[in-house]
């Protein structure tokens, strides 16, 4: 526990931009109009392939008996993917409502 206080007491500011990130990204998301949100999507959507490639690249050379950056790998791999997949998904609905119906 000491040590894991020592490291934020460490990492204070990348902490506190961390923070600030998220919510910056939250606002940003928010505030998109409904015509963009499409290729927002399509953008977010590589940016998690590549994060599901970093992931399986940082899996693939950290040493076999480091369990916790196998499982934050494990972690973003599942994450990833299921923020890809769930993009597509919502892409595609939105794109059929633009569909002409026969």
């Amino acid at each position: 526990m000491e040590n894991f206080l020592q490291w934020i007491s460490a990492n204070e500011q990348l902490l506190y931009i961390l923070v600030l990130v998220i919510f910056l990204g939250f606002v940003v998301i928010s505030r998109v109009p409904t015509i963009l949100h499409t290729p927002l999507m399509s953008h977010a959507n590589a940016i998690s392939g590549v994060v599901i490639i970093g992931a399986i690249i940082v899996m693939g050379r950290v040493e076999p008996d480091n369990y916790v950056a196998l499982a934050l790998g494990l972690l973003a791999v599942i994450a990833g993917t299921i923020n890809v997949v769930g993009g597509f998904v919502v892409t595609d609905r939105m794109m059929e409502m633009f569909k002409k119906k026969k």
